[in-house]
């Protein structure tokens, strides 16, 4: 009887925590629906800005200023509001295959990447809105702006005439390469991969040259040979170039670990050209990014003159 008592005297207390609690709930996702600004009419709420902010803290390790996250919002809004003023609609294939390239930028898939961000205070959503917005104003500006953004080769050797470049960058190769991927498939423990290694290993050791080792290798159970692909060092990154520098005619890459197996790539091919050079398209990147952004900044301030931004 006295535990009746006790338990009926404390039911109005817990109905009253509970309504408190479903009160401030309620009043919590209110407050993140609240229209902080209007952009031409689009509304950017309190949950946008509080994601946005969390977004930037996973790149920068440093909580970012409110006020530059709302910036950031209103400036993404009249990106792609101005993108689609010249039919530019970013395809959801495309949005979605940069998020899959955020993800395997920093060695996860794209269920990890969205974990981390629910954890993290932001969303999915969040990330391929930016990514969106990114993709459909470097289409437009350039596509407006093509023959501004145009680099002239005089430009590229003034340039290194007043930076003189690596001697390695000043020199250009083309190679000619065949993939070969030793299969391993889909969900298999580390120890298979370590397997494949070994037998990729085993298969550059006795490669000698493409004429004998192509065939050979093809005729490798589980072995797959791609079609020959060329590329040239301008277009490769640093350390891709070091790897095909170091591999002799005829022989194979180290091994790498990728989503199909271990691959290896058969070096063909190497000769020297004339074309462009590592240094000079770093060279004509640089140039190219800094007419890029004054553009593209230019551009963004006129958008904002001119927009109807309303803040609440």
């Amino acid at each position: 009887m006295w535990l009746s008592s006790i338990a009926a005297c404390g039911r109005p207390l817990a109905t009253a925590a509970l309504v408190a609690a479903l009160t401030a709930g309620a009043a919590s996702a209110a407050r993140s629906q609240e229209v902080v600004a209007l952009v031409n009419g689009m509304p950017i709420t309190e949950l946008d800005i509080a994601q946005r902010m969390k977004l930037e803290q996973l790149g920068t390790q440093k909580p970012p200023d409110r006020q530059a996250a709302l910036n950031m919002l209103i400036d993404e809004m009249l990106e792609i509001r101005e993108a689609k003023q010249y039919s530019i609609d970013v395809p959801d294939a495309d949005v979605e295959q940069a998020y899959a390239n955020v993800a395997d930028h920093m060695g996860l898939d794209t269920k990890k990447l969205t974990e981390i961000l629910v954890h993290a205070g932001s969303s999915e959503a969040a990330l391929k809105n930016r990514l969106r917005a990114q993709l459909a104003w470097n289409a437009l500006i350039r596509g407006r702006f093509k023959a501004s953004l145009e680099i002239p080769d005089s430009d590229v050797e003034a340039e290194l005439q007043l930076h003189p470049a690596d001697e390695k960058k000043d020199v250009g190769y083309e190679y000619t390469m065949r993939p070969i991927i030793l299969i391993v498939p889909t969900g298999s423990p580390p120890s298979a991969y370590e397997a494949r290694k070994r037998d990729a290993d085993a298969l550059r050791a006795r490669f000698e040259n493409c004429a004998a080792g192509i065939p050979f290798a093809r005729a490798l159970s589980e072995v797959a040979v791609r079609d020959q692909v060329v590329k040239f060092s301008a277009d490769l990154p640093d350390q891709s170039r070091a790897i095909l520098d170091g591999t002799e005619v005829g022989h194979l890459t180290p091994p790498e670990t990728t989503a199909e197996g271990v691959q290896m790539f058969a070096v063909c091919g190497k000769r020297q050209t004339k074309n462009d050079t590592p240094g000079k398209k770093q060279v004509r990147d640089e140039i190219f990014e800094k007419k890029f952004s004054a553009k593209a900044k230019s551009y963004l301030q006129q958008l904002r003159r001119e927009a109807m931004i309303e803040y609440k």
